[in-house]
Formats: C-alpha cells, structure tokens, sequence
C-alpha cells in the first residue's frame, strides 16, 4: 500500500513530466533556425486590415462592440478596401534598404478578415473590389528582394464569434479559446494549412494569441518553420531593462497605433528608431518594426520618411547589426556595444545627443572603460575612411588609441558627410579589432560621454 508521501511524489513527478511536455512543445523551434532568426536581426512589421478606411484600431473596435457596429464592420467595410496604389515591390525595396532581414504582415488578424482568397470564410480578400491575392502579391515581391516570409496569424477570430453567436471580446470568454471551441480550432488549422502550403516556404509564424493546439500543427506542415510570439518573448511597446534569454524579439510602431491612424498621432523621430536599434541588438533582441499602409495602399509618409533616416544609417553601419551577439557589458554611458559572432570585432556604438556634440570634421577623444587593447588594436570608423574631410587640407583624420588603466582611449575625427549642412545626428560606430572586453567585475564605476570626460 503506498503511502501518502509517495502519491505526494508520484503527483509531482507526472505534475513535472507535464509541464517539460508542454514546455517542449512551446519551444520546438529546431536550434539552427533559433540561431538564423535571431542574425536576421531586422524586420519589418506590417499591419493591415479591411478597417483601414476608418483609421482605427485594427480589429480591437470590435471588441465590446454593439450588434449593430459588428454587422456594419462585417457586411460594409470590405466594399471599401480597394487599395489601388499598392506597390508591394516598393515596400520590399525599401525594407532592404533599410537593412530588414525579414517582414511579417498580418494575413489574419483578429477581426477574421483574411488577407488571402481562403475558402474557410467568406470574409476575405476576394470579396472586396480588390480581389485579387493580396498577400501572394506581398510573398513575392518580399522573396525576390532576398527579404524572408513571416506570417501574423491570430487565432481568436471575431467573424466567427459574432456568426456563432458567442461575445466578441479578446479572451474574456471560454470560446474565445480555439482549444475550448472545436468549430474555431477547426478553422484556425485550415486556414494555417492554406497559409503554410499554398505560397511556397514561410519562414516565420507569428501566432497571436492562445497557440495551444496550432503551434504543434504548425510544425507538423513545416518543421523548419520558425514560431515567434507563442513561443518565445516578443514584448510590445518596451524593451527590457535587462536582456533577456534568447531569443527575443522587440514590437514596436513608429507612431502609436499599429493600423493606419490618419490623425492625433505623434511618431518616433528617426534618431529615436535608430538608437532602439542599437538598444536591442546590444540585448541580444530582434527588432520588428511596424508600419500601417494608407487605404490607398501607399505606406505613410510619416513613416516612409523615418525608414529613409534609418536606410542612410544602416547603408555604413549594417556590419553592426547582423550576426552579432550581447556582450556581459552591453553599455558605458552613452556608449553600447555588440560582438561578431567569430568574436573577432566588438562594435561601439557612440549615440549622440545631437549633431553639436560631436561635429563634422571634429576630433573627439571616447573612454571605452570595458576594453582593454593591446599593441595590434586597430579602430575603424564604419563608412568612413578616416583618411580626408571633404573641402578641408593637411587635416589629421587618423584615428589614434591608447590603452589606459581605466580602458581603451580612442581618438577620432567624424568625417561622414551625410547632410548638406553636417548637421546627421545619429550614432557613430567604432569597429574595434585585436582587444579584449573585460569582466564586467574589471569595470571601474565610471560614465564615460562622448568627449571621454569622466
């Protein structure tokens, strides 16, 4: 007869053969394409939907909504969407410019509308006065670009809520849950296995919301397929203090709506878009950045015009971003730092608090306290040369370090001329060979700026 002890026991032990079941379903991503996602580093985040010719929310008005809101939104607003200006070849060049390794567009958000001719719902592309395959246009334009495929798929689907009668609203309900609704599972899994076999390999899947279920058929159709959002950390809107285990992945609009939001909106300065860059890349994180396409179908200028500051940047400073990893010390001040992944360079990105402070054709002298060189250390500017500054004669523009007891002294001139005036605010990076980074431990208590002032 076994004692009270032992079912004690015995329940813990089947309580935590449960919980390593669930958790390696939750993290079946295969390692090698854990490691190739986490490199891309970049990507574009598109949100879209048929209720862009209101410019609210996406999806989220239904939630809550009257009767009488959910059936005008259902019946009404897909003879709207007409997006005649849509160019997804323009979308694509521009997100390579901008250095995005990968995109991720909302095929089904939680409204139910589907961005594709599906023949699970009647609520779906074919039935606007567009009609044709949104999406299998967006797929290809982004693919022959070199850019990989991501899908946005939301499990909770609102047209189907409202059509079985079941309250609209975001998880308040039993059958909000595909896994307590075998009509909304069923569903869900037709329409992944349209998404997921019918427009050539998709490289990530961004399930958003209750996965159970779906993230193991998922991967039935594709095992390589990579499953962000359900399977791993992908915070909205913040960046940790701290970083996180990887992978991790950082949502972000440049605005403050996801959708297209026509007025009463207030955008990230393209200085502030690049410094978060830097941020999360130095935290070991990827960077999905959103942009909400115009009714028409052209990409707002507020956040054209502040991908264009980041095209500019990230044309001298990529070798930066891609196939880095966090160091123990991913800061000094106003200085953050990543590492090659060979270990070979360690990149400082010098952020600045406006074009004067460190100006054009300008000597600076920058404390690295974290590094420590050696007499083969050499300090490279990315995208300048370090050899002349336009119009000017007989200037010194080599750059000269020193190795310090309280770090790595590097002397520079900013030579990059990247505005008419000089006046190109955004971070420098230094590339840094031949040294080593110290224990956070060997770190003196010390906030270098960016003159080396202490």
């Amino acid at each position: 007869m076994r004692t009270k002890n032992s079912r004690s026991i015995t329940l813990i032990f089947i309580w935590l053969c449960t919980m390593t079941t669930v958790y390696a379903q939750q993290n079946s991503n295969k390692p090698e394409r854990v490691s190739w996602f986490q490199d891309l580093g970049f990507g574009m985040f598109i949100h879209w939907g048929v209720d862009v010719s209101l410019g609210t929310v996406i999806s989220h008005s239904l939630a809550g909504a009257s009767t009488e809101y959910a059936t005008k939104y259902f019946t009404e607003l897909p003879q709207y969407f007409n997006p005649q200006k849509f160019n997804p070849e323009e979308w694509a060049k521009l997100a390579r410019l901008a250095g995005m390794k990968y995109m991720v567009f909302t095929a089904k958000h939680h409204s139910g509308f589907c961005m594709w001719p599906t023949k699970t719902t009647a609520f779906n592309i074919s039935n606007t006065p567009y009609k044709k395959d949104l999406l299998k246009e967006l797929i290809n334009a982004f693919r022959k670009e070199g850019i990989a495929i991501g899908i946005y798929f939301s499990p909770e689907d609102f047209h189907y809520l409202h059509e079985t009668k079941v309250p609209i609203g975001r998880l308040q309900h039993p059958l909000h849950y595909p896994v307590n609704n075998a009509g909304l599972m069923d569903l869900d899994k037709k329409q992944l296995k349209e998404l997921l076999t019918q427009y050539g390999p998709i490289d990530i899947l961004f399930i958003d919301g209750p996965g159970e279920g779906l993230r193991t058929y998922a991967w039935q159709l594709d095992p390589n397929l990579v499953i962000t959002r359900d399977a791993m950390n992908t915070p909205e809107q913040t960046t940790p203090n701290k970083p996180l285990p990887r992978p991790w992945e950082a949502c972000y609009t440049m605005g403050t709506d996801w959708g297209f939001k026509p007025t009463n909106d207030v955008f990230k300065s393209g200085t502030d878009i690049i410094n978060m860059l830097i941020e999360i890349r130095a935290k070991g994180g990827n960077f999905l950045l959103n942009i909400g396409p115009k009714p028409n179908g052209e990409i707002q200028l507020d956040e054209e015009n502040r991908l264009r500051e980041v095209v500019l940047w990230n044309f001298a400073n990529a070798e930066s971003i891609y196939n880095v990893k966090p160091l123990p010390q991913i800061r000094d001040g106003n200085i953050w730092y990543t590492q090659s992944n060979d270990e070979k360079y360690i990149y400082a990105y010098v952020l600045r608090q406006n074009s004067d402070d460190w100006s054009y054709g300008s000597r600076k002298p920058i404390l690295l306290p974290s590094i420590e060189g050696t007499h083969n250390t050499t300090v490279s500017i990315l995208g300048y040369g370090s050899e002349l500054v336009e119009y000017r004669t007989n200037a010194d523009t080599k750059i000269y370090t020193t190795s310090t007891p309280t770090g790595l002294l590097v002397s520079a001139v900013n030579g990059q001329r990247f505005y008419t005036n000089n006046r190109w605010p955004n971070a420098v990076v230094l590339k840094i060979e031949d040294a080593r980074f110290k224990n956070p431990k060997e770190v003196q208590e010390r906030k270098p700026s960016i003159d080396g002032a202490q």
